[in-house]
């Protein structure tokens, strides 16, 4: 039971890494069964907990909306699409607010997420076509 079980880990976990994206948990089962036909979502939505809880992927949690995970583990800024619901990275420098809040008397800032949204440039292309 216990390889089964980490097989399984290992198989989500490289299908994250494979996709290189910020991906939903269908999206990790749609890779998954492609070689492995037998994993059940359930099976997917338990390992990328496990697999977020140890650190190797980072989970995203969107608000209203279903979580992200991403393979990226360095501390960074995502914007999403509020039309298509894409998430992207953005390669900005840390904000003065993160310096702010780190400055707070008491507080020891241990991480953040930050999530921004807006339109990305394809729907932005899209409405001005129609």
């Amino acid at each position: 039971m216990e390889r089964r079980y980490s097989q399984q880990k290992e198989l989500v976990l490289n299908a994250v890494l494979d996709l290189k994206g910020h991906v939903s948990a269908k999206q990790v089962h749609d890779e998954v069964i492609k070689t492995n036909p037998n994993v059940s979502l359930g099976t997917v939505y338990r390992n990328l907990s496990i697999l977020s809880d140890e650190g190797k992927i980072k989970k995203i949690e969107i608000p209203n909306g279903s979580d992200f995970f991403d393979f990226r583990l360095d501390d960074h800024y995502h914007i999403q699409c509020t039309k298509c619901k894409e998430l992207h990275d953005l390669e900005i420098e840390d904000l003065d607010l993160l310096k702010k809040v780190s400055n707070l008397e008491g507080f020891k800032v241990v991480g953040y997420d930050i999530l921004f949204k807006g339109i990305c440039p394809k729907c932005l292309a899209a409405a001005n076509h129609h």
